[in-house]
């Protein structure tokens, strides 16, 4: 997993107890069998990295020839989560250049000096588990050509400091991602290093529950991040496949975990492979999910209803993904979004309509603008989200207030791709729901959808008129609403016919319109794309609509097709999309 997911970095009294006392009894066991190196990395990064640029839970230290421990975090707790994590392991292994084995080596050895004898931050089981996957993942590129049995002693037992440690403090992780790292890296380690075997009893035992209370019925997790099932499908299937080199069987809650997890990871990919950007979820790194599916061998089932609460409208080379749900709320809604009726297109191997994205990698702002409802692509409220955050000192990260039922009627039977949904996010605040009609045409060259505000009840139509009220202090009549299409930065768009329409041009060639029928205005606005994968937020566009509700009921049209002469088929040869 490429990403970090808001861990922290400081340990508990009892695992800053558990890691001094683990150390006594570890040992340089050897090998039963050699890990292969699953984890992936980006290129790029790893290159950014031996240039001694360090970006880590967004934020970002220009270090030049300054090693990654020495350099100064500023009591930034995600920065030094993300050190500690050593995922930037994976990065400096994908570009694999003598370089980058020396920083890698360096950095390890310079980690097990400063910290290996349990001391300093990191000891969490969260980021212990993710550190010591990294570890044995990329041990024989560490090692070198040698057999690992010549591995410097001090790592090997490193290993074993981190399996005994996980083993007194796996189960105490959180909920959610980080107790499947703990479990799963106990698991693995386990089964990986020799005369271990039985430590990954207890670890099975707590993996068999997390997948029970965790892992939902249809394949989802609670927080509705595809990034964050991705990084939990991944530990599930890195673990049965290390059970099975030794000869043990997968227990049946996980198992079935793993099938539930690869039918919804599917439905939450577009056509070019990217996961759905929705609630701090990124792209994913490009060929990680493939490779995971591949390796638990799950065979695809047709998608006939929600995955995780998203709807994947799929046909011809077009697919829209759907927040069809309401939001995550409470405690798990910490990186959660107000994105609920937002959507994704995607046409091919090419992103066309997008959400704004995660933006926990360039900083707290970023990060809280991203959650907004106007960084995706939906109608909001001017000034109002569908859903907010909390103003008290302990819920300012939370979501508190937001939609609760979003009532559905989704049609994914042969012919065209239908849905039609509602949530009430703004009936408190203006008495108005919010309705959004999508069909996609057999065809998948189309894409015509209905935004609707209404007020349906008499209560509904009171406070619609006590806010059409407080609002006619404004300069203009109404209550003010945008709907957005925030675009990839790889589509070209230009106002046409008078500004009428939009041209969004693809990388590909392929040339799509888009058009409106209602009182709203139109405009090309700037946008912003985020994605890890950059160094900083990307400059793009957004189509916006304005207006102005002055009834009960307001409406807007739109469509969005292929040009009359775009080939059905059309070979897509140029360079990829940005991510």
């Amino acid at each position: 997993m490429a990403s970090d997911l808001g861990q922290d970095s400081t340990p508990s009294l009892r695992d800053r107890f558990a890691a001094r006392q683990s150390r006594w009894r570890a040992r340089f066991p050897g090998f039963a069998l050699i890990p292969e190196p699953r984890s992936m990395g980006l290129p790029d990064r790893g290159r950014a990295l031996c240039a001694g640029h360090y970006q880590f839970g967004g934020y970002m230290v220009e270090a030049g020839q300054t090693g990654i421990w020495s350099v100064d975090a500023g009591g930034d707790g995600r920065f030094e989560a993300a050190r500690q994590s050593f995922v930037w392991l994976d990065d400096l292994a994908a570009l694999g250049s003598a370089t980058a084995l020396a920083h890698a080596r360096a950095w390890t050895e310079g980690w097990v000096v400063a910290f290996g004898r349990g001391q300093g931050p990191g000891w969490t089981p969260a980021l212990t588990g993710r550190r010591l996957i990294r570890l044995l993942h990329h041990l024989q590129w560490l090692n070198g050509p040698g057999d690992l049995s010549d591995l410097d002693r001090k790592l090997g037992r490193s290993l074993d400091h981190h399996l005994r440690f996980l083993r007194r403090r796996a189960r105490s992780a959180p909920p959610g991602l980080a107790r499947f790292e703990a479990l799963c890296a106990q698991i693995i380690a386990a089964l990986t290093l020799s005369g271990r075997e039985g430590f990954a009893d207890p670890a099975l035992q707590g993996l068999e529950l997390a997948c029970r209370q965790q892992i939902g019925p249809d394949g989802g997790v609670l927080s509705r991040n595809p990034e964050e099932l991705l990084a939990i499908f991944e530990l599930l299937v890195w673990a049965d496949k290390a059970l099975s080199d030794r000869g043990r069987l997968t227990r049946p809650a996980h198992q079935e975990a793993v099938e539930r997890a690869a039918h919804a990871l599917r439905a939450l990919r577009h056509a070019d492979g990217g996961l759905a950007r929705f609630h701090s979820g990124r792209r994913g790194i490009s060929g990680a999910a493939e490779s995971a599916l591949g390796l638990a061998g799950i065979r695809p089932a047709p998608v006939s209803d929600l995955a995780m609460g998203y709807a994947r409208l799929a046909r011809g080379r077009t697919t829209v993904i759907v927040d069809a749900a309401p939001p995550p709320l409470g405690r798990v809604s910490r990186r959660a979004h107000a994105s609920t009726l937002a959507f994704e297109l995607t046409s091919a191997r090419r992103p066309v309509i997008v959400n704004c994205g995660a933006g926990q990698d360039f900083g707290a702002e970023w990060d809280r603008a991203a959650r907004a409802t106007a960084s995706h692509s939906t109608l909001g409220l001017d000034g109002y989200s569908s859903a907010r955050l909390g103003q008290e000192a302990n819920s300012r990260d939370l979501l508190v207030d937001g939609p609760r039922d979003v009532p559905l009627d989704l049609d994914l039977a042969p012919g065209p791709a239908r849905l039609i949904a509602v949530h009430e996010g703004y009936a408190h605040s203006h008495g108005l729901l919010h309705l959004r009609r999508l069909d996609l045409g057999t065809d998948g060259r189309g894409l015509a959808g209905e935004d609707m505000l209404t007020a349906t009840n008499e209560a509904d139509k009171r406070r619609f008129a006590r806010a059409l009220e407080r609002a006619q202090k404004a300069a203009e009549p109404g209550i003010a609403y945008s709907l957005r299409f925030h675009l990839h930065p790889d589509v070209d768009a230009r106002l046409d016919l008078g500004g009428r329409a939009v041209s969004l041009k693809l990388p590909s060639g392929e040339l799509w319109i888009f058009r409106h029928s209602s009182a709203a205005r139109m405009s090309l606005d700037p946008s912003v794309y985020l994605e890890n994968t950059r160094a900083t937020p990307v400059a793009t566009q957004q189509i916006v609509l304005a207006g102005r509700a002055l009834t009960p009921e307001s409406s807007v049209k739109w469509s969005l097709a292929k040009a009359e002469d775009a080939p059905a088929h059309l070979r897509d040869l140029g360079p990829d999309a940005a991510d």
